[in-house]
């Protein structure tokens, strides 16, 4: 866990030297803060990625604090915002009780964001922790999909359900969380077709398979994931925004944090729409995923 810190804090590093250099240089030798040093500081966070709702938020909570004291410095000014990300990013993370397994995950997400190998690295872990998973193969028409999964199972240790080349993804995603009941497992983890969050007809796909999956499991799927490349940052914003429409989304996985300086998306994203991050990766490794921690976040991005 320390050393996915390291990764985590070394990926931040651009978005750090840009959010912290820049108002580190707002604040030294400003004799008061006045509206104007807020106004700048607003304009680094929005420059950061952190969207207009966060930026505005988090300067106006740091007006506060400072109107309570006489004397502020800047390393004050960025422990100030680094508790007030905690705070925005903290809570409603952990999934609800679960009437009965196996817990379902549905991921959604555009392609080239790391969603298959995404899902790899999360049924590593659930297999850590002695989990029974099954993979879903639902992306039926992208060529090698199946194939790309099926190499993600094995190296998680995971069992896999896949349709024939051209099968209705929703039927396939209704036989694995059969299979998965009839089979004892405890988690399904179903991979979906590459859609742009633009294309209505990829869109009623993917509410079809959600509904297929409470038809074979009442009550599934009870974690819908957007697998987001942090790299593409406010066109996330668009992504999270239509992707929740259609099926409701619980929470986000935020792939290629490491070397982007676009890591205030997740504050930007959280702020707009209430969605949490459950997971960011930082590499290509099965360990290089892990769960979202918003106080080690928040460190990395800040110290």
């Amino acid at each position: 866990m320390r050393n996915f810190f390291r990764r985590l804090k070394e990926g931040l590093a651009k978005t750090r030297a840009q959010l912290v250099g820049q108002i580190t240089e707002v604040v030294t030798g400003r004799p008061q803060f006045d509206r104007e040093l807020f106004d700048e500081i607003e304009d680094v966070l929005i420059a950061s990625d952190c969207g207009v709702e966060a930026s505005a938020l988090l300067t106006e909570r740091l007006r506060a604090v400072c109107a309570q004291r006489d004397t502020i410095r800047s390393n004050e000014v960025l422990e100030i915002l680094k508790a007030q990300v905690v705070e925005i990013l903290s809570g409603d993370v952990a999934p609800g009780s679960i009437p009965s397994p196996p817990m379902v995950y549905l991921f959604a997400g555009v392609n080239g964001t790391g969603k298959t190998t995404s899902i790899g690295k999360i049924g590593h872990h659930l297999r850590q922790e002695g989990k029974r998973v099954l993979f879903a193969a639902c992306d039926t028409f992208r060529a090698a999909a199946r194939e790309q999964l099926s190499i993600w199972a094995e190296r998680a240790g995971a069992d896999l359900v896949a349709g024939k080349e051209g099968a209705d993804p929703a039927a396939v995603a209704f036989d694995a969380v059969t299979a998965a009941k009839a089979r004892g497992h405890d988690a399904v983890l179903i991979d979906t077709a590459g859609r742009l969050h633009t294309r209505h007809n990829l869109m009623e796909e993917l509410k079809k398979i959600s509904r297929a999956i409470g038809k074979a499991h009442p009550g599934a799927p009870h974690e819908t994931l957007l697998v987001l490349d942090a790299t593409t940052g406010q066109n996330g914003m668009a992504q999270a925004e239509t992707f929740g429409k259609a099926v409701g989304l619980t929470g986000l996985v935020l792939t290629k944090l490491d070397g982007t300086a676009k890591g205030g998306i997740v504050l930007s994203i959280r702020q707009k729409f209430g969605v949490p991050v459950k997971w960011v990766g930082v590499g290509e490794a099965l360990d290089d995923l892990e769960t979202f921690d918003a106080a080690e976040f928040a460190s990395a991005l800040f110290e």
